[in-house]
């Protein structure tokens, strides 16, 4: 049976005193999809949302939903701040933001550090400048002058187009615009493409200096990044049940960001490896000595007994030892391009080299790494002798003069 609306329902909303605590936000709305037409409620904190207009601006994403999109766009002109409430309220993000470190979430919703970075966008971005701006009248000239003058990298700038461009295909699919050609489609941001400075890669020579600088459990963690080319995400979320030592193999199934576990990066990050016999000594050489924890971490944090975070890591372990060696700048992923380049190095093929990185496409494999110099002049030495005469040798050529 349907039960169809007579009118648009605004609800009503209203400030209510408690015994304790701060005053809330009463919305009352009625279900249209129930037999008799029940009164339902939504509570709102007025700490969070301090006036009666902030408190209406945050409903709007429910009534669209409890109107549903022909409804609302008949009643009221939907603006882009209407777009960012509905995506915040579907995609759970503030509950997501409120996960407390070290929690395992296994849901598929969206990630905790792309959460951070949709909230961080709206909050900073798009909903002061763009908040109260009707759908309709947004333009792309208009965004493009807007993202010229952010004062904001090349980067964050392109991370803004997306979200933005993300937001207006939302709109089409919740039928709050029409079907159409994304306007942000055509906005360009020229100028700052190009990468200020070269990852560095390091040669086995300066793994191994590295190697000798650093004491456990930064040693062995390095070692995995160089041997296996796993991101720091990765290797701070394994667990010794992860390790098949009698088959040789290790299964990467979940990834760690700002302490917040969950699954990997993407379905094709979640894979089997192979272990060689000589890296696994290395690894149960570390087991032996590994401190406990509850959930069997392989890398636990002494001070807390969870998972470290990656950024401490780096500022206080890497970058300092990386100038030891003459290596500025040194990073989590530059392990990780030093793996391809020494997949590359060795003759591993292509297809062979995509599955050990565990990228979806071969195109992004090969954006990875750097040929050394040693394989560089190797390759351009074979060519040379291929294509010019064979010249004599310079204590010859002396010979020859005298």
């Amino acid at each position: 049976m349907k039960f169809s609306r007579e009118r648009f329902q605004n609800g009503s909303l209203r400030r209510v005193a408690r015994k304790s605590g701060p005053d809330v936000w009463e919305f009352r709305y009625r279900d249209h999809s129930r037999p008799g037409l029940p009164m339902r409620q939504i509570t709102l904190s007025t700490v969070e949302f301090s006036t009666e207009t902030s408190a209406r601006r945050a409903l709007q994403a429910k009534l669209l939903e409890i109107n549903g999109s022909e409804a609302y766009l008949a009643q009221r002109s939907p603006t882009f701040g209407t777009i960012l409430d509905k995506f915040i309220a579907e995609e759970h993000l503030k509950e997501i933001k409120a996960r407390r470190p070290g929690e395992i979430v296994d849901d598929e919703g969206l990630k905790f550090s792309t959460t951070i970075g949709y909230l961080s966008v709206i909050k900073c971005h798009l909903r002061p400048d763009w908040g109260k701006v009707l759908l309709t009248d947004i333009k792309p000239l208009a965004v493009q002058e807007w993202l010229k003058q952010l004062k904001l990298s090349h980067k964050s700038k392109q991370n803004v187009k997306a979200a933005f461009h993300r937001m207006l295909e939302l709109a089409m699919l919740w039928e709050l615009l029409p079907a159409q050609r994304n306007p942000l489609s055509l906005v360009e941001i020229k100028g700052g493409g190009r990468r200020t400075r070269k990852r560095p890669i390091l040669t086995p020579e300066q793994f191994r200096q590295l190697r000798n600088l650093l004491e456990e459990p930064y040693r062995t963690m390095i070692t995995i990044a160089m041997c296996l080319g796993l991101r720091v995400s990765e290797i701070l979320a394994l667990q010794w049940s992860d390790f098949d030592f009698e088959e040789g193999t290790l299964l990467v199934t979940r990834g760690v960001v700002h302490a917040r576990i969950g699954r990997v990066k993407t379905e094709y990050s979640e894979d089997e490896m192979p272990l060689d016999p000589g890296f696994a000594s290395v690894l149960l050489a570390w087991r032996a000595v590994c401190p406990a924890s509850a959930e069997g971490w392989v890398f636990p944090n002494p001070n807390t007994g969870g998972v470290w975070h990656a950024s401490v890591l780096q500022g206080d372990i890497l970058v300092p030892a990386g100038k030891k060696i003459g290596v500025e700048h040194l990073g989590w992923h530059s392990f990780r391009h030093s793996y391809r380049s020494l997949l590359d190095a060795c003759g591993a093929p292509v297809g062979v080299q995509q599955k050990l990185m565990r990228h979806a496409q071969v195109s992004t494999t090969m954006k990875y790494g750097n040929a050394y110099m040693t394989e560089k002049r190797k390759a351009h030495g074979a060519v040379v002798h291929m294509v010019l005469p064979v010249q004599p040798a310079l204590a010859e050529q002396k010979d020859v003069s005298a």
